[in-house]
């Protein structure tokens, strides 16, 4: 019953204000988290074709990515629990004349066909489920097998200040829920030993996990908006009056000035880079 609460909870979010303001901010997300792509296309190992699913696509750019390294060569699946994020993926695909396929559904328990895919990708994507020891066995179930699983996720607040500098700056003024260590959320992998034994547990073999740092970057003019509409912060001044709203918006944008290099926001991405490979047998 928790499971089913938690999933539901994730769906009407990422359905909802948590998905509208991805797809609002998708220019500057896609900028923002840029470098990420290059570490999931050295995922292709440059085969001449390969079946890819990209796990929490959200609104195409790594899925987009994928299909643009294929050439035509493969196949490109776009599987996410938002509706508004996956009809602008979908937009972007039609426009860039792209033969990608989008699926919404939850990763979790969605029916893929059996030992389908050559590669299993996401960025982000595999931090929000109920269950992420079922959701990795059922991705397991459609990986070929020996087929590839590469993701990124973040590691822990302490590594990320950036991500977490909103937060402190309008702690005074807004009550923020508690984080979960175990998740789901940003942070739910942000423990190494958490992977690998969830990876274990789903069937994944061959299991690597390595730090990555990435230097991001987004331009000054957008700061506000992208610490108002993001994240717990953003979710929670939906609702604020508009005093509040002021003044929790000065502080961040004054908690934010080490990180202004004239009219650049550059931080750091603290991540994990997580490989392992299918077994032969699903679980």
């Amino acid at each position: 019953m928790e499971t089913k609460t938690v999933a539901d909870e994730q769906a009407r979010l990422w359905n909802g204000v948590s998905g509208q303001a991805w797809v609002d901010q998708q220019v500057l997300l896609d900028s923002m988290l840029e470098p990420f792509i290059a570490v999931l296309r050295d995922a292709l190992d440059e085969l001449p074709a390969a079946r890819v699913l990209d796990v929490g696509c959200g609104t195409g750019a790594t899925t987009l990515a994928m299909a643009r390294a294929l050439a035509g060569q493969g196949e490109c699946v776009g599987v996410d629990i938002s509706a508004p994020m996956l009809a602008l993926a979908r937009e972007r695909a039609r426009r860039e004349e792209l033969d990608v396929a989008f699926v919404q559904a939850d990763a979790q328990v969605h029916a893929f066909t059996p030992e389908h895919f050559d590669r299993i990708i996401s960025r982000f994507g595999v931090m929000f489920f109920a269950d992420p020891v079922a959701a990795f066995r059922n991705l397991h179930r459609c990986a070929k097998p020996d087929a590839r699983l590469r993701f990124v996720a973040w590691r822990g607040p302490a590594d990320n200040p950036f991500m977490t500098t909103a937060e402190r700056a309008a702690a005074p003024w807004i009550a923020l829920p508690e984080r979960r260590a175990d998740g789901p959320g940003q942070f739910a992998f942000a423990d190494p030993r958490r992977i690998r034994e969830v990876l274990e547990q789903a069937g994944w073999r061959d299991i690597d996990i390595r730090p990555r740092d990435l230097a991001c970057s987004l331009p000054e003019s957008s700061l506000v908006s992208y610490v108002t509409r993001l994240g717990q912060v953003g979710l929670v001044l939906q609702e604020a009056d508009a005093d509040t709203r002021a003044r929790v918006i000065g502080a961040m944008r004054a908690a934010f000035v080490p990180y202004v290099h004239d009219a650049e926001v550059r931080f750091t991405a603290a991540c994990w880079q997580v490989d392992a490979r299918a077994g032969s047998v699903s679980p």
